[in-house]
């Protein structure tokens, strides 16, 4: 019989074989120390609508607000949230419409920018978040923007990730239709637009402009595409993409908020990304002046495989500028 030992991990006892053992007992005590994360799957009711969030870490340590983009939800920081949750009060919502979140029909529902701000302000409100630090991502952009218009004081400061607040990030090709939309909402504009919520383009945002594709797992273009493909979500996403446009005019009153507030900022911007280009992150640093600003060698969705370079840069920012 093989005699096992007893190992502490997490506050729990594994029996290991003790042949396990003999190669790496130093990683094997070392390992044994790492915390362990607790992640919360919750969802709370707002207006009627049941909104789905992640939350982690510790009741009390400075809030992180993580705010996702199209077409993915909370799923996008999956990876990340583990990374961060030891020291900070990590919340990750989908937005109605979104991953988990109910999605009702685009008829009772209206999925708008303003909107969707105010049913994450009140999550917020209702989880007793008063202040916090946002990452915000392509949507959660001029969402996050929006909360911070509504409530200057409560913004410890921002992670923007290929996040738009300036027009030179319209700038690319792949906006000329959507633009059309938003100038003629005719039905023929809007059927223009079914291409942007297929699997070729699902598949797209998450594989174009990598660094190394073969850090991206397949998992995430089969997981948003399925929700993509539920009845009735097609509309919703193109009420959003047409809605979009609302966000432009309130570009000067976002960067007044950078302008005035000065909040801490971190900026992390895959560079090869064909929807939000590179070209959209320097312009904050005119409002922004002391801004970090790292361009990686990434696409749309750096976290996918620029996580080993990201998580420690906003590690250390948080370290430095929100965990005072």
């Amino acid at each position: 019989m093989k005699r096992l030992i007893p190992i502490a991990l997490a506050g729990a006892i594994l029996a290991v074989p003790a042949a396990a053992q003999t190669g790496c007992p130093a990683a094997a005590q070392q390992s044994a120390a790492l915390p362990v994360p607790v992640i919360h799957y919750k969802s709370k009711q707002i207006d009627g609508v049941k909104v789905f969030y992640r939350e982690a870490g510790p009741v009390g340590a400075p809030v992180l607000l993580l705010l996702h983009g199209f077409p993915t939800s909370s799923h996008m920081f999956r990876n990340l949230i583990p990374l961060l949750a030891d020291r900070y009060h990590v919340i990750a919502p989908d937005y109605p419409g979104y991953g988990q979140s109910d999605a009702p029909g685009h008829t009772q529902f209206a999925y708008t920018f303003a909107h969707q701000a105010d049913i994450v302000d009140k999550l917020v409100t209702q989880i007793g978040a008063s202040r916090y630090a946002m990452y915000v991502m392509d949507y959660g952009a001029p969402i996050g923007y929006r909360l911070a218009l509504k409530h200057p004081e409560r913004v410890s400061g921002l992670i923007v990730q290929n996040g738009n607040a300036y027009v030179e990030g319209l700038q690319s090709p792949f906006w000329d239709p959507i633009k059309v939309y938003w100038r003629d909402r005719s039905q023929k504009n809007r059927d223009a637009l079914n291409g942007l919520v297929t699997l070729d383009i699902t598949k797209f945002q998450y594989t174009d402009g990598m660094g190394d594709v073969e850090r991206i797992s397949p998992d995430n273009w089969v997981h948003d595409q399925a929700l993509l493909d539920r009845p009735g979500n097609r509309d919703v996403q193109l009420d959003m993409l047409g809605d979009y446009g609302a966000n432009v005019p309130l570009y000067p009153q976002f960067q007044a908020f950078f302008r005035e507030r000065k909040p801490p900022t971190l900026i992390v911007w895959g560079k090869n990304d064909k929807i939000f280009p590179e070209a959209g992150a320097h312009p904050y640093l005119r409002d922004l002046p002391d801004a970090e600003i790292h361009i990686l060698d990434s696409g749309h969705f750096a976290l996918e495989d620029r996580l080993d370079e990201m998580a420690p840069l906003i590690r250390n920012f948080l370290d430095r500028k929100i965990c005072k």
